[in-house]
Parts: C-alpha cells; structure tokens; sequence
C-alpha cells in the first residue's frame, strides 16, 4: 500500500479550511487541520507531517510564532505560509523565520497543491556530500544543518544549504528561474508569482557575509543572477 502523504493545515477560516482539506485529500494527502494557533503547534510538535500549511492570522498563537517554534526543533521541516496578498511584510516575515514557500491569498487551489506536491517531491538539487567549505572561514554540515561562520556557529535550514550547494557547483550567475527549477522544484518558473528566492538570499546574506549591505561572496550580477564568488 503506498505512502500517502501527510499534511497539517492550520488555518482558522472554517470555508477556507473545509476547502483546503477536501482538495487535499481528494489529491491523496492524509490531512489533519487546526483552527487554533497554539493548538497548530502543538499538533505539528507532536505529530510526523511531510508539509505544513500555515495561516498567518491565527487566534491565540500566530503563523509567525510556530514557525520559529518549529524551526527551533526541525530545519528540515516543509513549511509553506499562506500570506495576505497585499502584505509584503508579512511574506519577508514568513521566509526569514525560515517557511520554504509561501502563497499569497486568495490563491488559486490548483497552485497551492501544486506547490505542495512539488515541495514534497523535493525534486529540488541536494548536497552531495556531507560537509559544504565556502573559503577557509565557512564549513557547513549538511547533515546537520549547521556550521561556522567566521568562527561563530550558525544554523541553517536545508533550502538554504540546497542553494548554497548549487550555486557553488555552477560557478556563474545563477537566474532566479533556474534556482526555482533546480532547487525548488518548479518545471514553470514564469508562471509563479513569488519573490522566495530573493528572500532567501537575502537571509543568507546575513549568514554568511562579513557585510550585508557590501557582499562579496553571494554575489547579484544584474541582469544574470546570483553568484558564489569563492
């Protein structure tokens, strides 16, 4: 019998939730829902889930605060924020805490299964070995996701470790489309509206440089892409 998928969607609105686990399930996951936002981290802290779907607004505890919650337990954990279309603060907010996706409602259903399916595939470029060596000052345990920076341990998130990883293996500006077939998985970039990819390099930025406002390792190249200047 085969794996069916397993997801969490916490989400307060009874419409949209009903929705959401009908589609779902219809598509094969094996769903379980949370209205409440404490109750929602409770549930993902205890349970085994392939993907997590995250309202923002959310009674008692918001999509923000378990989703830093969860990063404190698992990095490797599949996140996506379901965001207000109009809020950009909050989609910086969702990826810097460390989600791998968002959606922006009101979303169309087909894409954000879409997006799920294709997380949860994670067709995405992974690292080979175990330890990624960015110069002489940066050493990342894959495995573990962890490393040092300028001899200051950091924690890292597996999409983060993904990117750099293939940014380093193409030692040339890397287009954002390419970054979201190769490591996230989309097979058509054009047609998703997201800005997840200069979020994330916007985060490792603060992870990685001396001086965020001047890299000098993870480069953008105007025009061509970003690039791993070792």
């Amino acid at each position: 019998m085969s794996h069916k998928p397993k997801l969490l969607i916490v989400e307060d609105e009874s419409a949209i939730l009903r929705g959401l686990i009908d589609i779902f399930t219809f598509h094969g996951f094996d769903v379980e829902s949370e209205q409440d936002g404490q109750k929602g981290l409770d549930t993902a802290l205890a349970g085994s889930f392939d993907c997590i779907l995250l309202d923002v607004m959310l009674p008692s505890l918001d999509g923000f605060s378990i989703c830093n919650k969860i990063r404190e337990t698992s990095r490797d954990q599949a996140i996506i924020m379901l965001t207000a279309k109009s809020s950009e603060e909050d989609i910086i907010t969702g990826l810097t805490l460390g989600a791998d996706d968002y959606i922006a409602k009101p979303f169309s259903v087909q894409e954000l299964v879409l997006r799920v399916q294709t997380l949860l595939r994670r067709t995405g470029y992974k690292a080979q070995d175990d330890k990624l060596i960015l110069g002489e000052h940066i050493t990342i345990d894959c495995l573990h996701l962890t490393g040092m920076v300028y001899n200051n341990e950091q924690p890292f998130t597996r999409r983060e470790i993904d990117i750099l990883t293939y940014l380093k293996n193409n030692q040339r500006p890397v287009p954002r489309s390419e970054l979201l077939m190769k490591v996230w998985g989309y097979n058509k970039p054009s047609e998703i509206d997201t800005r997840t990819v200069d979020i994330h390099i916007a985060k490792l930025r603060k992870k990685i440089e001396r001086k965020v406002n001047t890299p000098k390792l993870l480069v953008t190249f105007r025009g061509e892409g970003y690039k791993l200047c070792l």
